[in-house]
């Protein structure tokens, strides 16, 4: 029988593939039913953020990264409201004012982000630095920049005005709801893995395995940057 260990490695491997570079984008067919019905349109816009967050390889890497050892469902319930926060402001801030930030760079440092995670649960900044960063902080910062993420998805869609307030509450309302979701699947996988007693020998792996993922996206992403002029 597979140890608990060995499948979350073999499911963490699987989501570090090419396909990270699409992680987040909007289907076609969801597109354009949004451009051919303009106005507020909050169901559809529900189901379209909580697809988003559920299928957002790189959203759900961060988070897995994030509670990785989080054990007390409080210091869960914290952080994930610290990224809650960050993604929700430049989600709606980005979308509304009109701030444009380049889908490939945004989605270069959500790669990052990833990796950032990786290497903190490693304990290599304390090793490299003699300090431990106060990851509330960061985990808000790197929502921010997830938040963009989000925004540059919408605003490729060219939104009418029509109704867009609403619909972007929904959106974001919708986020949350597949965020709750994926973390309640994770966050029970994780209490099934740290019940076996190889978990500290895989969580290395693990996270070596998140690291490694992080690096692939970032660098597919820089790719699609520099082949398509940064446009």
């Amino acid at each position: 029988m597979r140890r608990p260990g060995s499948a979350l490695l073999a499911a963490a491997a699987a989501l570090a593939i090419p396909a990270l570079a699409l992680a987040h984008g909007v289907a076609d067919k969801d597109a354009a039913f949004i451009q051919a019905n303009p106005g507020p349109q909050v169901v559809p816009f529900l189901y379209l953020g909580a697809k988003h967050m559920v299928t957002g390889y790189d959203h759900l890497l961060f988070l897995a990264g994030v509670i990785f050892f989080l054990h007390r469902l409080k210091d869960v319930a914290l952080y994930v409201t610290m990224f809650s926060l960050g993604h929700s402001a430049t989600l709606l801030a980005g979308v509304l004012s009109g701030v444009h930030v380049n889908p490939f760079l945004v989605d270069a440092a959500i790669g990052l982000s990833v990796v950032w995670k990786a290497l903190d649960n490693l304990g290599a900044f304390r090793s490299w630095f003699g300090a431990q960063p106060d990851n509330r902080g960061v985990v808000l910062g790197f929502g921010l920049i997830h938040g963009f993420g989000l925004a540059t998805k919408l605003q490729a869609l060219n939104l009418s005005r029509d109704g867009l307030v609403a619909n972007l509450v929904a959106f974001n309302v919708g986020v949350e709801a597949g965020q709750i979701l994926a973390l309640t699947l994770i966050l029970a996988a994780m209490a099934w893995w740290r019940r076996s007693a190889a978990f500290p020998r895989h969580a290395t792996a693990a996270n070596l395995v998140l690291m490694a993922a992080g690096f692939v996206l970032f660098q597919q992403q820089m790719a699609g940057f520099f082949l398509e002029g940064g446009a």
